[in-house]
């Protein structure tokens, strides 16, 4: 291992494909590098399914450019736009609502697999995320950071990262640090871009990236330090993250809600055909935890420093207070920040 503070030399993701089917296996390898990486996961009908309509409704958004064909995924430089911004979520709801979005998630083959891991009940995460990466805009690729900080509840909480398409590192896919979810939640400071964090203290852990086909996913721990690649491309990239823990251990009230932006649930199961997922969670009782905001509030009094600077790096995590933060007195003052900023 050597310290990662710059991303030369890295290496190929470790193949762990052929564990599937055992779980102990599969265990100790997320013990002992923070991932696994496995091809073919989920069958590419399931998941082109889903990666065809963010595609329609990035077309219909104008994220795609008209006179190009839809499959060719070429993206409308003139409509950048990125979360939390309003222009994004308008369009980016319309597909988080879907029900074979949702469904996704549950995919006996994903399920299946932290069944046999765990060896026991699995809790898979109300909230997922979806990414639309737009290309050659490298001061919104995702910097280096973990998922505890904005996830919490049990340690013990897998994500699963699936591309949406075909991914060759060059569109922009995932990293991550090898072995770094044993360190503890490290040192950050404000990032433009998904997360909207990122570390700033050396971590140890060899980098691992790779390219992905239809189906193959990435697995990670909810300590393991990760990055976005910049996608140096002319199409969108699109990706989901969902997230998996055992049944019985705590789960926070942030993980048990809707995308921010999207609604509640009850707008998001409007039109559904079936009821078979709604609050499919009701019935495993989960042990609900309060957010810790410890966190945020070391964020986001970074980016109210930032705002007062003129730092526009801080619009992000200003425009996540306004639309997130149960506080009001903090919302208020994040949108003075904002206001200041846009003067």
């Amino acid at each position: 291992n050597f310290k990662c503070v710059r991303f030369l030399n890295m290496q190929h993701f470790t193949d762990s494909t052929s564990l599937v089917d055992n779980g102990p296996a599969l265990a100790e390898r997320m013990a002992r590098d923070g991932y696994l990486f496995i091809r073919g996961l989920v069958p590419k009908a399931s998941v082109g399914n889903v990666g065809r309509q963010f595609l329609e409704v990035a077309a219909e958004g104008g994220w795609l450019l008209p006179d190009q064909p839809l499959e060719a995924r070429v993206a409308n430089p003139d409509a950048v736009c990125a979360d939390p911004e309003p222009a994004f979520l308008e369009v980016f709801r319309r597909f988080y609502c879907r029900q074979d979005t949702h469904a996704l998630k549950h995919h006996p083959a994903i399920v299946g697999l932290f069944e046999r891991m765990f060896g026991e009940e699995v809790l898979v995460h109300p909230l997922f995320v979806a990414r639309n990466i737009f290309p050659q805009k490298q001061a919104l690729t995702t910097r280096p950071h973990q998922d505890f900080i904005h996830i919490q509840g049990t340690v013990e909480t897998m994500t699963v990262w699936l591309p949406l398409q075909d991914c060759a590192e060059e569109m922009g896919g995932l990293a991550v640090a090898e072995g770094s979810h044993r360190q503890g939640v490290h040192e950050f400071t404000v990032a433009s871009g998904a997360g909207g964090v990122e570390i700033t203290e050396p971590f140890e852990g060899a980098w691992r990236c790779g390219d992905f086909k239809l189906g193959d996913a990435l697995i990670f721990h909810s300590m393991t330090v990760h990055k976005g690649l910049d996608n140096k491309t002319d199409r969108l990239r699109h990706s989901i993250d969902a997230r998996y823990q055992r049944a019985g251990e705590p789960i926070s009230t942030v993980s048990m809600a809707a995308y921010s932006g999207c609604g509640d649930w009850d707008e998001i199961y409007a039109d559904w055909q079936s009821d078979d997922l709604k609050f499919y969670w009701r019935a495993q009782k989960p042990d609900i935890q309060p957010f810790d905001f410890q966190y945020y509030d070391h964020r986001d009094a970074i980016a109210f420093d930032m705002a007062e600077r003129g730092d526009a790096t801080a619009r992000a995590t200003l425009l996540r207070i306004v639309q997130r933060d149960p506080r009001e007195e903090k919302r208020d003052r994040a949108t003075a920040a904002l206001a200041l900023l846009d003067a």
